[in-house]
């Protein structure tokens, strides 16, 4: 089988990917080739509007409409760099011109979690489908993470009618983003909607009981489930590229033109983006792997179109001197209950944080700095400012905790 452009992957960069060849190349040729075996879907509503009552439907991408081929249910099980060729897990031998890894990332378990019935490590379509048909009213889940996932959710399940409970080894939710004020903010607000917070505590062990699930913490202490929800964080599925030869760092590590890397610089024709990606963001002054919606659209969109300019001899070194780069900052932003926020850079709170409330507790910006210089910024319950919030990152430039009161607005 022959193709000129070989996408691996099935997510919302993959998507990206595909309409964005569809666009600048339409006589070209791509096929999609993805373990998943539905077509690739909007990955967001799982932990959000379809628990509010979205249409199922509106959750598909549209791929199919591009003319695309598309292999689902199949598996890349090995690369040939130097032959141009992918072997697929039925035998099937791919023979492609330019290549994308969009392997996204897989849920991480928990080694005493694995393989216990009822424990579902969240992330696909196939997971809602698992969680959705199993919760009703009364249902106990115990949600073991207090970050992105966990978080919505715990919030997603108890307004269904759920009985949830909450382990995290943190002090507060949101305790590896959030500066505790917050973090108290938000624990207050889950308690009083019933959700059960068991913090600083983790998971020792798990086996299957009375048609659930017994969980031993770490302080000894159980807890009964009738199912068990894992939400803490992602690891790239990477295997592939490392396999290859390429070089893996915490995802595929990449040039500021998207390629791919080995042990003797870049590879021409092969691509990484979303997920999978690990990338230097110059604005926030480091590596990192970025999981979240608008980086998946935008990088995997960026990926498409250096592919098809490499194809198409339009701009096709795109190395980071002089030729095609990606440098959008991605935001991303999360439904907890009533409250809401949108943010762009880096949230950690071992950074310096400087907080300016419009409304105390209620709407305010939250800024992250390292030396000088925002690295991140929480819009809590404050809108219409991503794009100020991005420009002020990029700026790189030192700021007082006086230049920034007031300086980011709610848009009224």
């Amino acid at each position: 089988m022959k193709t000129q452009y070989l996408v691996i992957g099935g997510g919302m960069t993959a998507d990206a990917a595909v309409k964005a060849l569809n666009r600048a190349d339409p006589d070209g040729r791509t096929l999609l080739v993805s373990l998943e075996p539905q077509p690739p879907y909007k990955r967001p509503p799982l932990s959000k509007g379809l628990w509010k009552g979205e249409d199922e439907t509106r959750a598909d991408l549209g791929t199919v409409g591009t003319g695309a081929d598309m292999l689902l249910g199949r598996q890349v099980e090995a690369l040939d760099l130097n032959d141009n060729s992918a072997k697929l897990d039925d035998g099937t031998v791919i023979s492609y011109e330019q290549l994308l890894l969009a392997t996204g990332a897989r849920a991480r378990n928990l080694p005493s979690l694995a393989g216990v019935p009822g424990v579902v490590a969240y992330r696909t379509w196939a997971d809602y489908q698992q969680v959705r048909s199993a919760v009703g009213d009364g249902t106990r889940v115990v949600v073991i993470g207090g970050g992105f996932i966990g978080s919505e959710m715990a919030a997603a399940l108890t307004n269904n009618g759920a009985a949830v409970t909450m382990v995290f080894p943190e002090a507060h939710l949101g305790g590896g983003r959030f500066p505790a004020s917050i973090g108290q903010l938000v624990d207050a607000d889950y308690r009083e909607r019933g959700v059960q917070l068991v913090s600083g505590r983790s998971v020792k062990s798990a086996e299957a009981a009375g048609g659930g699930v017994w969980l031993v913490l770490d302080d000894g202490s159980g807890l009964a489930a009738d199912l068990v929800l894992v939400g803490v964080g992602a690891v790239p599925n990477d295997e592939l590229a490392k396999s290859a030869g390429l070089r893996t760092d915490n995802g595929v590590v990449v040039d500021a033109g998207l390629r791919a890397m080995n042990a003797s610089g870049t590879v021409a024709n092969v691509y990484a983006a979303g997920d999978v990606a690990n990338f230097e963001w110059a604005a926030l002054g480091r590596r990192l792997r970025i999981e979240h919606e608008d980086n998946a659209y935008s990088m995997g969109s960026a990926a498409g179109r250096f592919m098809a300019a490499a194809a198409l001899g339009e701009g096709a070194d795109s190395a980071p001197a002089g030729g095609l780069q990606y440098d959008h900052l991605p935001f991303f932003y999360s439904d907890l209950f009533d409250n809401g926020y949108e943010a762009v850079g880096l949230l950690d709170p071992r950074l310096q944080t400087v907080e300016d409330w419009r409304v105390p507790g209620k709407e305010g910006v939250v800024y992250y700095l390292e030396d000088g210089l925002v690295r991140g910024v929480l819009l809590w319950n404050t809108w219409g400012q991503v794009d100020a919030a991005r420009d002020l990152i990029q700026a790189q430039q030192p700021l007082t905790d006086a230049d920034l009161m007031g300086r980011l607005p709610t848009d009224d």
